[in-house]
């Protein structure tokens, strides 16, 4: 298995928007955030505001991750200030998952943060995704901030 990222194309970008969109509503909807009637709106108006150019607004490289000319994800990380970037998001499509792929593209991004000279990457996780959360710390990444709810 050989991890590369490769710049997405218009096509697979308008196919992740489609898929970031519902997948973020969704998201939003399991961890209470989100009525399910207000989801959908709300997760594109989120999209519009951090992406008003689509995949060429400035400061954000939106990566699909292939495994020779296979596309088995994709990768996005913005970079916030000169030394600061944040990953939006990582995605390892269906029938992809639990085959390393998620791991080596976390590598494979900080690589690429270092050239572009930045110090740190920042990412979030929703507290119910224990397998995204596992891969993280075992990459280095710590908890700076916890929020917790109860529900009544």
């Amino acid at each position: 298995m050989t991890v590369r990222l490769e710049q997405m194309s218009s096509e697979e970008f308008q196919q992740y928007l489609s898929f970031a969109i519902k997948h973020f509503a969704d998201e939003q909807i399991k961890s209470g955030n989100w009525e399910p009637q207000e989801a959908i709106s709300k997760a594109t108006q989120e999209y519009e505001k951090l992406l008003p150019k689509g995949q060429n607004t400035e400061n954000n490289n939106l990566f699909t991750i292939r495994d020779g000319s296979k596309e088995v994800g994709m990768i996005w990380l913005a970079q916030i200030t000169n030394e600061k970037g944040f990953i939006y998001g990582i995605n390892i499509w269906e029938g992809n998952q639990d085959k390393g792929y998620g791991k080596q593209a976390m590598q494979e991004i900080e690589v690429l943060a270092k050239k572009i000279g930045l110090k740190s990457i920042g990412l979030h996780v929703f507290a119910h995704n224990k397998i995204a959360r596992g891969l993280y710390e075992k990459l280095g990444y710590i908890e700076k901030n916890i929020k917790m709810e109860k529900t009544l």
